[in-house]
């Protein structure tokens, strides 16, 4: 599985683990770097000193590569960019915006840049602008999504770009990373897979919705807010979608959904939290070490491909 992107990164197999907010951090990323895949924090809405401290422990737990995704939309974005650049981590992936005028100087840093893109015109514009790759994430994914599937939008990336593409959204075993390499992509990026391992910090209720979802058990909600949001079904997604139907204001939405996250990941407040999960969520029930869910992973691609 050796490529441009285990050259560029430095790792051993092409396999990103997605930024989850208040899941994805110093622990899980280090732990999957220690696998052979890339880790990555999630910067989310976190203040700086806070992804230096996960930074810092990451750096702890392992001698690997990894990565800080940065959400642009963050009002603490220009903290964490002068974090991510002090400590000089391997790689950042950006989302929520267009991370442009900061692409020079994560270079300068010696800071790959991997944009996630939910569509071509995007894609085309981040290698422009010189990004190292990107990450072409369908609405399959965990979280906040976009319009087109992975099997749409990945292979017209590939065609449109030079620059490698990581495929995210729709992977939670070998197929899909097969998918990925046969679609054009020349590595993986996956998110739900990884709650359910040793390292990461979901709560007990969280891993076990996600290990008892079905294929029909997650959700969008927020449709109407332009930002939309891929999530388990529970009694806080029926509420959001009573809220829309009845016409809802975009405050009385807001004010519903703040501090969810920390609900689900923290508490495991199955009726408030709000559990982020793709909808790869129905084929993803095994639980162990990252390094055991990355074996897994990887174990019957190599067969697969010759075949």
């Amino acid at each position: 599985m050796k490529n441009r992107i285990c050259e560029l990164l430095g790792i051993q197999y092409p396999v990103f683990q997605g930024a989850m907010a208040w899941l994805s951090d110093g622990t899980l990323a280090a732990a999957v770097s220690n696998a052979g895949g890339l880790g990555i924090i999630a910067g989310g809405n976190a203040e700086g000193h806070i992804i230096r401290e996960e930074i810092r422990k990451a750096k702890s737990l392992t001698d690997k590569p990894f990565g800080v995704n940065i959400m642009l939309l963050s009002p603490y974005k220009d903290e964490v960019i002068d974090v991510v650049l002090e400590e000089k981590v391997a790689m950042v992936t950006t989302g929520a915006g267009n991370p442009g005028k900061y692409i020079e100087r994560f270079h300068q840093a010696g800071i790959k840049v991997f944009p996630v893109v939910p569509s071509v015109a995007l894609a085309k514009k981040m290698e422009k602008l010189g990004a190292d790759g990107v990450i072409a994430e369908g609405n399959e994914a965990g979280g906040h999504i976009g319009k087109l599937s992975s099997m749409v939008l990945t292979p017209q990336v590939c065609d449109a770009l030079s620059i490698p593409v990581v495929m995210a959204g729709g992977i939670g075993d070998h197929r899909g990373v097969d998918a990925a390499f046969i679609l054009g992509a020349e590595g993986v990026q996956l998110g739900t897979y990884f709650i359910l391992a040793d390292e990461c910090r979901a709560h007990e209720n969280y891993k076990t919705m996600v290990e008892k979802a079905g294929d029909l058990d997650t959700t969008v909600t927020g449709r109407f807010t332009g930002h939309p949001v891929q999530v388990l079904r529970n009694k806080l997604t029926r509420r959001f979608e009573e809220l829309e139907k009845n016409g809802g204001s975009l405050e009385d939405y807001e004010a519903l959904g703040r501090g969810s996250l920390y609900q689900s990941v923290i508490l495991g407040d199955l009726e408030k939290g709000s559990f982020m999960a793709g909808q790869i969520a129905g084929l993803v029930s095994k639980r162990g070490t990252c390094s055991e869910l990355m074996a897994h992973l990887l174990k019957d691609v190599k067969s697969i491909q010759q075949r």
